[in-house]
């Protein structure tokens, strides 16, 4: 049986949900169909928002030949039949899949046909290209970023869906439910919208029919994905630029997708990395809310959770731990390195000062070898703390 999601993909750009950007009036996909001309691209964003759909409504709009690939699923000898039927015709299009994980050989048979023109490359990917395509493929391509279609779009959608679904009755705060579900995922409000017709035996879809078959949001964030570490990412930021609604957010994406072991690591490093010695008592805290958070488990872990992050994003901030012994890292491997000063180099020498046996238990004498004797690692950063710290060692120094 084909699915809705099938029956509904668009044949030309003006029936693409969303991607306004890319689709809109004078906008580059847009034009180029007009001017009845395609280039090698590569398509990316997140899942269900229209990556196969875009590429196949541009390749159908201009009735050009063309073939759909998986780069991990297909193996060579298809791409080879795809590379037999270019040279028959003169020219296709080749929509890969998952072109993140095309592999080498598969990269090396296509890159010549790519340069002559024979074959017109539209790559689709959930990663980032920057970074998992490989810069052969990539160079050859315009890259283009998809973005996540908003509850208005999805809305937009399930009305011309509802259209082929027989004696369909969808109320407002149904079709509502299912936009706010999906988190801008078009292909799981069709799936959903889909369910949902069949469950019921008059076809009239209510928001409690859509709330018995999924009541929880559709999260993206797949722990394997680049997504997840974008989400990843933009925790520690929020949390390092003191913005503590958005460090809040993310920490609730990060729950729904219920990875509390990264959520743990990541604070941890967030209070010795970004607080550092501006607040020495965060790693203690941290700590502490972790234990409580294990001891409670979910629900309820999400409140010492959600504490720790509030006064990790509005405590004062100190990167000087980090900064400094990455310059310490820095010069050993560049052979910054020198002997032990011989008075320190065993507990016994003569010459040895034993800072014990001085006032306040300290003696001035030289610890660092002689060609980096004057070297200044640590650069303290402007807070309460440190002023301390920085003033015990400028006496020191002295």
């Amino acid at each position: 049986m084909e699915l809705l999601a099938d029956k509904l993909r668009p044949t030309k750009l003006s029936d693409v949900i969303g991607q306004e950007h890319l689709v809109g009036k004078d906008k580059v996909l847009t034009n180029l169909i007009k001017n009845k001309k395609l280039f090698s691209m590569i398509l990316y964003g997140n899942p269900g928002i229209g990556k196969t759909t875009l590429a196949i409504a541009c390749v159908q709009e201009l009735g050009v030949r063309y073939r759909l690939l998986n780069a991990v699923i297909n193996n060579k000898d298809d791409f080879n039949v795809v590379i037999e039927e270019a040279k028959m015709y003169g020219e296709i299009v080749l929509i890969v899949d998952e072109i993140h994980r095309m592999n080498k050989d598969k990269q090396d048979l296509l890159l010549p046909y790519l340069e002559n023109g024979l074959i017109i490359l539209i790559g689709l990917t959930t990663s980032n290209p920057y970074y998992k395509v490989n810069p052969a493929i990539r160079s050859r391509c315009q890259i283009y970023e998809l973005k996540s279609l908003s509850i208005k779009d999805i809305m937009k959608g399930l009305d011309k869906a509802i259209k082929v679904l027989p004696n369909c009755k969808l109320d407002k705060d149904a079709k509502e439910a299912i936009a706010k579900l999906v988190s801008g995922d078009y292909r799981s409000a069709l799936n959903l919208l889909e369910v949902a017709y069949y469950s019921v035996k008059d076809h009239h879809i209510t928001v409690d029919v859509v709330k018995s078959i999924n009541s929880k949001p559709i999260v993206l964030g797949d722990q394997d994905g680049d997504y997840h570490y974008q989400i990843i990412s933009a925790f520690q930021k929020s949390i390092r630029g003191s913005d503590v609604d958005a460090s809040l957010y993310y920490l609730g994406r990060l729950l729904m997708i219920g990875d509390l072991d990264i959520i743990y690591r990541r604070m941890s490093v967030i209070a010795y990395e970004d607080i550092g010695l501006a607040n020495p008592s965060m790693g203690p805290k941290v700590r502490a809310a972790i234990e409580a958070a294990e001891m409670l488990g979910m629900p309820e872990a999400r409140i010492p959770l959600a504490d720790v992050v509030i006064e990790l994003a509005l405590s004062p901030k100190s990167n000087s731990g980090i900064s400094a012994i990455d310059k310490v890292l820095s010069d050993i491997e560049n052979g910054s390195t020198g002997d032990v000063p011989s008075h320190i180099n065993s507990e016994n020498n003569p010459l040895y000062k034993y800072p014990h046996n001085y006032p306040k238990h300290w003696v001035k004498q030289q610890y660092l070898p002689d060609n980096i004797k004057n070297k200044k690692y640590y650069e303290p950063c402007n807070n309460k703390y440190e002023d301390g710290l920085n003033k015990i060692n400028k006496e020191m120094k002295s």
